[in-house]
């Protein structure tokens, strides 16, 4: 796992698109390889990675130097959680119809990342923002980015002027809007 700077982890903390993705491309293998170990029926590879991504996120928006832990195992631990929790999902039994009838292709297929993936990734992440921009609506984006910067949903309702369950609605309309 690589180790990651501290000015580049304030950066992305601050709002800095280059920044949070030089830490996307610093944690893609960690996030490929736990792809690779939590797939399921109903949770292909690239579903997996997308779930690891918003393990990072999740871990740039909440992460605190004064606990002690590192950024990048904190990412990793992260990372791990989301993906673990979508596999969980996945293997419910209300999914097995539709679990069982898509076949998946085997993991030893997975290659490793190469600098053409990353750079990949790289580009999918502005396409992500570009999304943002395009798709989702101004009362959207705003819950999204205050969510991605660690305010709770109540002090987004109260900033907005809304109540808590128009904000907590937004965030789901977000993102099924950017997973589809």
């Amino acid at each position: 796992m690589q180790k990651v700077d501290d000015d580049l982890l304030v950066r992305a903390q601050q709002g800095d698109d280059t920044a949070l993705a030089a830490l996307i491309a610093r944690m893609m293998p960690a996030i490929r390889k736990g792809a690779a170990i939590y797939r399921a029926p109903g949770l292909d590879f690239e579903d997996a990675v997308q779930e690891g991504l918003i393990g990072l996120f999740q871990a740039v928006r909440s992460y605190r130097p004064a606990a002690g832990t590192p950024f990048a195992s904190y990412a990793a631990a992260c990372i791990h959680h989301a993906q673990q929790d979508a596999q969980r999902a996945a293997l419910r039994k209300k999914h097995a119809p539709l679990n069982f009838s898509v076949p998946l292709p085997d993991a030893e297929n997975i290659p490793q990342p190469g600098p053409e993936e990353l750079a990949i990734a790289g580009e999918r992440y502005a396409d992500t923002l570009q999304r943002m921009q395009t798709e989702l609506s101004v009362l959207e984006r705003r819950a999204l980015v205050a969510s991605l910067h660690g305010q709770p949903v109540a002090q987004t309702a109260r900033d907005l002027g809304i109540t808590p369950k128009a904000v907590a609605n937004a965030l789901a309309r977000a993102r099924r809007k950017l997973r589809g």
